[in-house]
């Protein structure tokens, strides 16, 4: 089985241009699929007006986050959070119907504790239950020492929370980077992890450039990956070390592995 989107986040790459122009610079790079962390204020309908142009897919943005560049990590954890949280549901599950996305990644915010468990679980099977058809939820161990306080820093715990949603909708994000970061080996995190995965970014450690710069075997991964059948999308999200046309390179690994599965 044949990945089916390989996708370049556009809030990392192709940042010398405006965000609709990312679009087309990341097709001409070789990528079918973008992602977008915060696209709230583009159009949806001109986004995928842009990808359909560019002849690539909306895989995945995240959830309304309040006053990010403030410290704000999302929502869906915070007990006294609740009301706002399901506002900003309404608002993203319109933008993902119109600009066609598939996956919508839902940050937890900085929080401790049972309560933020307990909110979580809610909140998430609340989210699952009017959650547009075809829309899978995601949510993402994020390491500790890029995001210090964040309630969702480990993946035992990320799955927990899945078990206890149990809703066929929502899934796990697998960040290789953050893998490396909190379990010191992303090969052994994806493969006891990697089944839950509906949604898969790539950088390497140290330095989170592209793949292929630092110490996680991606060969490796991108071979397992392939192997298990996983069709989902696999987006570079990481800082590139020289111009974003130039970090493509693990684009032609990944698509090696793919034939050689086929």
């Amino acid at each position: 089985m044949m990945v089916s989107r390989i996708a370049a986040n556009l809030n990392f790459l192709f940042t010398d241009v405006p965000l609709l122009d990312r679009i087309g610079a990341a097709a001409n790079a070789g990528f079918d699929g973008v992602e977008i962390l915060f696209p709230y204020d583009t159009d949806p309908s001109a986004i995928r007006r842009a990808c359909d142009t560019a002849g690539v897919a909306l895989v995945l943005f995240n959830g309304p986050v309040p006053d990010w560049e403030n410290g704000g990590r999302g929502l869906a954890a915070l007990p006294a959070a609740e009301d706002e949280f399901r506002e900003g549901l309404t608002r993203a599950f319109d933008f993902a119907s119109t600009a066609g996305a598939p996956a919508m990644h839902l940050m937890s915010g900085n929080a401790t504790g049972d309560a933020a468990r307990k909110t979580l679980i809610a909140n998430l099977r609340y989210a699952a239950e009017i959650a547009p058809p075809g829309l899978t939820l995601t949510i993402e161990p994020i390491n500790s020492h890029d995001m210090p306080g964040y309630f969702l820093n480990d993946f035992d715990l990320a799955c927990d929370i899945l078990d206890q949603v149990n809703a066929p909708n929502v899934a796990l994000q697998f960040d290789a980077y953050h893998a490396q970061r909190i379990t010191g080996d992303t090969l052994a995190a994806w493969e006891r992890y990697g089944s839950r995965a509906a949604h898969i970014q790539v950088a390497d450690y140290p330095g989170r450039h592209e793949p292929g710069t630092g110490n996680i075997p991606y060969n490796a991964l991108f071979s397992r990956i392939t192997a298990v059948g996983y069709d989902g999308a696999i987006s570079g999200e990481y800082h590139p070390r020289n111009t974003s046309a130039q970090s493509v390179s693990w684009i032609d690994m990944l698509r090696h592995d793919e034939r050689t599965i086929a």
